[in-house]
């Protein structure tokens, strides 16, 4: 089977796309419900406004799509806006509702002698070294591009940090949903290692390897 990569009409599809093929997986861009929840994994992208995000997501009902595949224990992987989606709320041009399936907000950077967007390499920090999505990785450098970040409700979903004038939600998880608030398929070595192991932890068959 595939891994499956949500067509909701924002996202890196086919930078995501490219990035499992490399790892030699079979990826599926889909917006069909049917697929999606056929699929061993899926990958939800994001690129864009939060708001208008759910907007796509609930006018082709792929909001309810999602929240099944988290309910039934499908990895799950969102990257940059779409890990941001994931949680309750956000406060970006107002305050709007997210799928909610991880519990706590989206908030802008505030304050501080310090650049927004956050941009640029910056260093992950473990929280829960022994989680499968960190085998065999050291902590090392990742890409990020975001003038927002999630205030995790829950401290054991708070997985990995990275320093930007304060603490900063990189990396969180629970069960079978992960999510990444950077681009791993932008952020060298580690960040396909870290895609890497997601991919695995799907069980998706894999196909010859060429990264």
């Amino acid at each position: 089977m595939a891994i499956a990569i949500v067509d909701y009409g924002m996202g890196n599809l086919h930078s995501v796309s490219k990035a499992v093929e490399r790892l030699g997986y079979e990826a599926l861009i889909s917006s069909d419900e049917g697929e999606i929840l056929a699929a061993d994994g899926v990958i939800l992208p994001g690129v864009g406004a939060f708001a208008d995000a759910m907007e796509h997501l609930q006018e082709s009902s792929l909001d309810a799509t999602v929240q099944k595949v988290a309910a039934s224990k499908q990895p799950l992987l969102g990257i940059c806006l779409g890990m941001q989606l994931l949680f309750s709320t956000s406060e970006e041009h107002g305050i709007h509702e997210g799928l909610g399936i991880l519990p706590g907000s989206v908030v802008r950077f505030v304050g501080g002698d310090y650049k927004v967007p956050h941009m640029g390499w910056n260093k992950l920090q473990y929280n829960d070294q022994n989680n499968p999505l960190f085998t065999g990785l050291d902590e090392g450098y990742v890409y990020f591009v975001h003038s927002y970040h999630v205030l995790p409700e829950v401290k054991s979903d708070l997985l990995a940090t990275t320093d930007y004038n304060q603490s900063v939600t990189a990396i969180v998880g629970r069960d079978s949903v992960f999510g990444m608030q950077f681009h791993p398929e932008k952020s060298g070595d580690l960040g396909m290692n870290l895609l890497r192991n997601f991919l695995k932890i799907t069980g998706s068959s894999l196909k010859e390897v060429t990264f």
